[in-house]
């Protein structure tokens, strides 16, 4: 070969295993290189490399260093140097130098930036083989994950009414990282496919549940992971088309009509029916209802993409990034002491954020508790956000008696203006004493008011059963008829 076209660096796809699946251009480059650095040794192709290549890895890198990424700069950079030299250097790397390759890319970037000569030779990619192996065809949907990145994620950040594979599930460690992962979103026992070794005589096809599969005996550095779908309408985007179809043309009368204003009264009731499943404690109706308040969400995002004011993506983007910015503690490196030192921090980014946005206009910390709220709601987050700048007792004695001085000045009051204000100030102390209790007022109300609306239904059933009006029936003995209802209870 004509040495000098060897300089700069030239990055060689090894294929999926099988020595037989090299290139025609790959191996008259590595019959002609007379050296070969391999980002690792641990790859079946090797074996069937020619006798007279000089074989060169960075295996002595992965058993020296702790992360990954560690290991992957030290090899970006020494290709970079190596790539310097009047001969060049030949790196070669697993598959595709473009799929599922970290060093790859960046060696390219980084050898454009210094004006170092780049060629690639490509290699079938582990892609081609684990599909064939799979008897599935990519398209038209197919999640490509990395484990690595699936498994130190809580959740799966791929939609799960589409398949996935889920690639470089080298050990055990690591398929139970996935395992955990997935198992966030599918149930223990969704059918999943491990295959490892594709393209290669080795290869090995198992069909197993998902929480088997780090007990699998064939794990290895060319293990892939299928997973299939959890099934249709299992997802965000899938509900998304939903409703976008109920708006299209040719939708739904009724939904094509809706705006912003007119869903109001809808997303104050579903709200409210939701919130009446969770007092509830009600697992199915919560499910339910949480569904018909996203239906209100993702309904107003697709009339608001229709006007080109936003959409799904902006609403999202949008919390995500105000969540991560609002919680340095867990996403950067601030520190605060307990619940009550992250709501300080939080009013003051939040005081940061307005200022940001050029809000200049001076607002207290109550201006953004919304006017419409219930009034037991508005007063607790009234109280909650004094508190978190210390206007607030340091014990809940006096908090009692305030509640106590409140009734007293209900009872002396003189005029029905007087009694109604006074009776406000009375449910401000009782709600006051709830937050010291950590009780929601609105929430105990609205259990108190679910009992009362219980036992003065079994009065009226009793009275119904004695015959009786209860019209007629005096307190004392309707209170009977209450105390047995207690006592169902």
């Amino acid at each position: 070969m004509n040495r000098s076209i060897l300089n700069g660096i030239t990055i060689l796809g090894l294929g999926p295993g099988d020595p037989e699946l090299l290139t025609r251009q790959a191996w008259d480059w590595l019959n002609q290189a007379g050296e070969v650095y391999l980002r690792t040794r641990q790859h079946p192709t090797v074996a069937g490399f020619p006798t007279s290549l000089e074989i060169h890895s960075f295996d002595e890198l992965y058993q020296n260093s702790e992360a990954f990424e560690t290991v992957y700069q030290k090899i970006v950079e020494e290709v970079l140097q190596l790539g310097k030299r009047p001969e060049g250097v030949t790196y070669a790397v697993p598959g595709h130098p473009y799929v599922a390759e970290a060093t790859s890319p960046e060696i390219i970037r980084r050898a454009k930036e210094e004006g170092i000569p780049v060629r690639v030779i490509e290699g079938m990619s582990f892609l081609e083989p684990t599909c064939s192996a799979l008897g599935i065809d990519p398209f038209p949907y197919l999640s490509l994950v990395d484990a690595l990145e699936l498994g130190s994620s809580h959740h799966p950040l791929f939609p799960p009414s589409l398949p996935a594979l889920v690639a470089q599930i080298y050990s055990k460690e690591t398929a139970s990282e996935v395992k955990l992962s997935l198992m966030a979103e599918y149930p223990d026992e969704h059918p999943v496919r491990m295959v490892h070794s594709a393209g290669t005589a080795e290869q090995v096809v198992e069909e197993l549940t998902l929480y088997q599969i780090d007990r699998s005996p064939h794990l290895g550095l060319l293990t892939a992971l299928y997973v299939p779908p959890l099934g249709e309408d299992t997802s965000l985007e899938s509900f998304q088309e939903v409703v976008a179809a109920l708006r299209a043309p040719d939708g739904c009368p009724w939904d094509r009509e809706q705006t912003h204003l007119s869903l109001r009264t809808s997303l104050l009731q579903e709200t409210y029916e939701t919130l009446a499943a969770m007092d509830a404690e009600d697992s199915q109706g919560m499910e339910e209802e949480f569904g018909d308040l996203l239906m209100q969400i993702v309904l107003n995002a697709q009339i608001a993409s229709e006007e080109g004011e936003f959409n799904m993506a902006d609403i999202v983007q949008g919390i995500n990034r105000k969540i991560i910015r609002r919680h340095p503690h867990v996403f950067g490196e601030a520190k605060v002491q307990g619940v009550q030192g992250v709501l300080q921090n939080w009013e003051k980014l939040k005081a940061a954020e307005r200022k940001a946005n050029g809000l200049t206009e001076i607002k207290g910390i109550l201006d953004g508790v919304p006017v419409i709220f219930p009034s037991l709601a508005q007063a607790q987050e009234y109280q909650e956000r004094a508190a978190r700048v210390g206007f607030d007792w340091s014990e809940v004695k006096p908090v009692i008696a305030k509640v106590v001085e409140e009734l007293e000045e209900v009872q002396s009051a003189s005029s029905p203006e007087e009694q109604a204000a006074e009776c406000g100030d009375l449910l401000f102390a009782a709600v006051n004493l709830a937050r010291w209790y950590k009780a929601d007022a609105e929430s105990a109300l609205r259990k108190t008011n679910q009992r009362f609306r219980k036992r003065f239904s079994h009065i009226e059933k009793r009275a119904r059963e004695s015959g009786r009006n209860l019209s007629d029936m005096t307190l004392a003995e309707m209170d009977v008829f209450w105390d047995e209802a207690k006592r169902l209870e």
